[in-house]
């Protein structure tokens, strides 16, 4: 449980049977970036380097398809520790490997452990590293994959650590 007034949920964890998240990076298009996804402990680790040969420039994990209806939640909450550069959390309603994702973006304080929370208003739709119009909004009950990216020619090695996913509900007199 969050502070007072809000309800949380577990969605994603890991662990040691935690399936590694399959990683989707800019050589399918010409580029040398590379990442991968371990488990370390109770801790999924994305780590890698971003290229910017050959017009690169983004590395990404995506878990694996499932049905997550998060109806009635407000949004998503990720334990995580970083680089000090900043991710993009994104979530698919869609399963085939490419089409349309909803994307809100996270900074990072080096070696600092954060709770982010994200509300499901900020996620916008993009496609292939841009944001796009003529959208529906998020849809928290069609979410397929949770995925993470790191582009905007942040070349470099870089490393995130996530604990864990959970969605949140605040339960606020106004609602």
């Amino acid at each position: 449980m969050g502070d007072a007034g809000t309800s949380e949920q577990v969605v994603v964890d890991f662990g040691p049977a935690t399936e590694p998240w399959a990683n989707i990076d800019d050589p399918v298009m010409g580029g040398r970036s590379r990442s991968r996804m371990s488990i370390t402990g109770d801790v999924g680790v994305f780590e890698g380097v971003v290229s910017l040969e050959n017009n690169g420039g983004f590395a990404s994990l995506r878990s694996q398809p499932a049905e997550h209806d998060l109806r009635g939640f407000d949004g998503i909450i990720l334990r995580l520790r970083g680089d000090g550069k900043t991710y993009g959390v994104r979530l698919r309603t869609d399963p085939r490997f490419d089409g349309v994702s909803y994307q809100a973006k996270v900074a990072t304080e080096a070696g600092r452990w954060a709770e982010v929370r994200l509300s499901f208003e900020t996620f916008v739709p993009v496609f292939r590293g841009r944001q796009v119009g003529g959208y529906p909004a998020f849809d928290p009950g069609a979410i397929k994959t949770f995925g993470l990216m790191i582009s905007d020619k942040q070349e470099g090695a870089f490393r995130l650590e996530i604990d864990w996913i959970k969605a949140y509900r605040d339960s606020r007199p106004d609602r």
